[in-house]
């Protein structure tokens, strides 16, 4: 039996991480869906809210990483109201003490794994998405390689998706065959609210892409600071990461307004 101290200690510690705000925990679980060629897609799904109409966030990671890169950003987007899924794509590897199961599977069937290859796993999981929850908006949101795949389905697939966050997108596909406007020439067709945005140095790498999306469904975030690459920039160890946060709210106040 735990001793009377420790029992306090037990029972306040979570209340003190919450009030000091050194944590976001929330309930999660694993879920998991096809690919197009069959592949098994893993992800975490943080869904909290009961309503039929909550919007339903889906969240991809950049290089090298996976679900994980969203441990601490996907329950405070719960907290504002969100419902969300962060799935693995096949192109990662690790991120915050999770592997990528779905890279995991891809390279044990030795399937192409680079940043193109994982297109159809981003379509899929929104799939998913739209179908499971058939009376919500459904937003994509991506992370490098990812934020820039989010906003060529998004003008290709415009049935797919009700909005668009891209942190640190670039025409990052050349090199594997893709036109140097791979991208671009996808995102002038994005009729949906598209938030875009990076460290500041990357600036320039975007705007090419930004400046083809109709103004009245577009807005972006430079930050003042150095800021980061791709979605990390929303992790609380960074002393800008507020500035970013503060942006994103803005941004998503209209999905929740629309679902009121």
């Amino acid at each position: 039996m735990l001793s009377k101290k420790l029992l306090i200690c037990h029972i306040l510690l979570p209340v003190l991480l919450i009030i000091t705000g050194t944590t976001y925990a929330s309930d999660s679980h694993n879920i998991s869906f096809r690919s197009a060629d069959g592949l098994l897609i893993s992800a975490d799904s943080y869904t909290p809210h009961t309503s039929d109409s909550t919007p339903v966030i889906v969240l991809f990671h950049q290089a090298g990483s996976s679900r994980g890169e969203y441990d601490e950003i996907a329950p405070r987007l719960n907290k504002l109201g969100f419902n969300c899924i962060a799935a693995d794509l096949r192109s990662g590897e690790y991120s915050r003490g999770k592997d990528n199961e779905t890279a995991i599977r891809a390279g044990n069937k030795s399937l192409a794994t680079s940043y193109a290859d994982a297109l159809p796993d981003i379509i899929a999981s929104l799939n998913y998405a739209r179908a499971r929850y058939s009376n919500s908006k459904i937003i994509a949101w991506g992370s490098s390689y990812s934020a820039a795949l989010v906003l060529k389905v998004a003008g290709d697939h415009p049935k797919l998706v009700d909005g668009v966050l891209a942190f640190s997108p670039g025409e990052y596909f050349s090199h594997l065959g893709k036109s140097k406007t791979w991208i671009r020439d996808s995102a002038k067709n994005i009729k949906v609210p598209t938030f875009i945005t990076s460290s500041k140095n990357e600036a320039n790498d975007w705007s090419p892409i930004y400046d083809v999306i109709d103004v009245d469904n577009r807005q972006s975030f430079i930050p003042g600071t150095a800021g980061k690459h791709g979605s990390k920039a929303l992790w609380n160890k960074y002393a800008d990461s507020q500035a970013y946060w503060d942006a994103v709210k803005k941004f998503l106040d209209r999905f929740k307004l629309t679902n009121k």
